[in-house]
């Protein structure tokens, strides 16, 4: 198959590509580097092609897309390093959508895969586990422009699988905690942790679902999620005990922030049932994996998109 990958540098589009590469497809990553690593991809691959430019710019995806012929698209570029980046987060998660979206259609797309974030629930869900039936209620600049995006895609008439991820996390990720605790840790500095909870999913789980999507399994929204939450502490315990050392300072435990949840817990049943898969990978293993990345390229930078939230 012939799969575009918009975002194809980034941390969830380069692990597709590899994976789909590795498999004989062909796969064109469409990315900008705003987040996206260029040492992420090997541009000599066979069956890969790069294109650099935003999905902002309606004329250059509409073109890469002709010229590619994709059987699907997968969705994954976004902005969401700067929470304060109102104008950039429409520009790439909404009207860029809308360019991808558009894009699809006149070079007649069989299907395309979303990621969205579970943050259109909003941050004070009124359930847990959450389900596919809870309203949506975004209520930061990230969340409200990716819910924006999905809905220009539910309106488009393709075929469209869009995934509400809980937090994915892994080898090339530069957001959330674990790229921050990795670069305090080994800089002998503090690290401190929210009381929080969150579910993590492994990229490698998560992209083992994508493929199956790819392939033409399922339709419309899913969940994808380990159906568990994890205290944030553990998750700095795990990074601890994948460094193999015992930092000189102890790690301080803070209330969460304004605009933090006190947990996210999808429910994965749906995805569990139409795409025969569960989330495999133990915490710990895919800790080590990231930190072990982690050692061999760094983190020059880490990046969220929570911010102190103010009257609405």
């Amino acid at each position: 198959m012939k799969v575009l990958i918009t975002g194809g540098a980034g941390f969830i589009g380069s692990h597709l590509a590899d994976r789909l590469l590795a498999e004989g497809h062909e796969a064109l990553a469409f990315d900008n580097y705003e987040t996206g690593r260029r040492d992420n991809l090997d541009p000599d691959t066979e069956g890969l092609t790069i294109v650099e430019d935003t999905i902002a710019d309606a004329e250059t995806i509409s073109t890469a897309t002709a010229d590619f012929s994709p059987d699907v698209i997968v969705h994954a570029a976004a902005s969401y390093k700067d929470p304060e980046a109102w104008g950039e987060d429409v520009s790439t998660n909404a009207l860029g959508t809308a360019n991808v979206v558009r894009a699809a259609q006149e070079s007649d797309v069989k299907r395309i895969i979303y990621f969205q974030t579970a943050l259109c629930y909003g941050t004070t869900p009124i359930e847990q586990p959450i389900t596919l039936e809870h309203p949506l209620r975004p209520d930061s600049s990230y969340a409200i422009s990716k819910t924006a995006g999905e809905q220009y895609i539910a309106m488009s008439g393709i075929d469209f699988v869009s995934f509400r991820l809980a937090n994915p996390f892994g080898p090339r990720t530069l957001s959330g905690p674990l790229p921050v605790f990795y670069q305090r840790l080994v800089e002998g500095k503090r690290c401190f942790v929210s009381d929080t909870r969150r579910d993590f999913i492994y990229v490698g789980d998560l992209v083992e679902v994508v493929v199956r999507a790819i392939s033409g399994v399922g339709e419309g929204h899913y969940h994808v999620s380990s159906g568990a939450d994890v205290a944030i502490k553990d998750l700095y315990d795990a990074a601890v005990s994948a460094l193999a050392f015992q930092p000189e300072q102890e790690v301080e435990i803070r209330p969460r922030g304004e605009d933090d949840a006190p947990s996210i817990l999808l429910d994965p049943s749906r995805t569990e049932r139409d795409f025969d898969w569960s989330a495999a990978t133990p915490l710990e293993e895919a800790v080590g994996a990231a930190i072990d990345w982690y050692r061999q390229n760094g983190v020059e930078q880490a990046y969220t998109h929570l911010r102190a939230s103010r009257s609405r």
